[in-house]
């Protein structure tokens, strides 16, 4: 018998678990970026902007990957891969115009390119994962537990 506080406990492990694993994908975002652009902008001296662009195409990559068959996976998704990729580079897209304001507004100001970095991914941290969760990848939809359900 499967009372509802245990259905509602489930489903709390789950998202929980499925925020792990989103912050996982996004920390393997963030460092690998983090790395790319202090290579090119510091040890390359290339300027900050086609450095950042390198280190985003990268972290971009590997953060769909890890979200799209890790953090979001379900083999019943409603969506086809090219639909999941255009949602994603669509707000991945806008992210990017937004990062990029936010490091340079936090430039204007003094606040060092490695600094900025930390202070944008905590608002994208928030922003990722609820455009994720449900207009990335969303779950198909689920019908509501019967009653045969609720009493096992």
């Amino acid at each position: 018998m499967t009372s509802l506080p245990k259905i509602a406990k489930r489903l709390h492990r789950k998202y929980l678990v499925q925020f792990a694993k989103y912050m996982a994908g996004g920390g393997l975002y963030f460092w690998s970026g983090y790395g790319i652009f202090a290579l090119c902008y510091s040890a390359f001296h290339w300027n900050w902007l086609p450095a950042k662009m390198a280190a985003d195409a990268v972290g971009w990559t590997l953060n769909y990957l890890v979200q799209r068959y890790w953090a979001f996976a379900d083999e019943g998704r409603k969506l086809s891969e090219i639909e999941h990729i255009a949602r994603y580079l669509a707000i991945e897209g806008v992210g990017f115009v937004l990062d990029y304001l936010i490091i340079a507004w936090l430039r204007h100001f003094g606040i060092t390119l490695y600094a900025g970095f930390f202070i944008s991914a905590g608002f994208f941290t928030v922003w990722s994962y609820l455009w994720y969760r449900y207009w990335v990848f969303p779950e198909r939809a689920q019908k509501p537990p019967t009653r045969l359900d609720i009493d096992g």
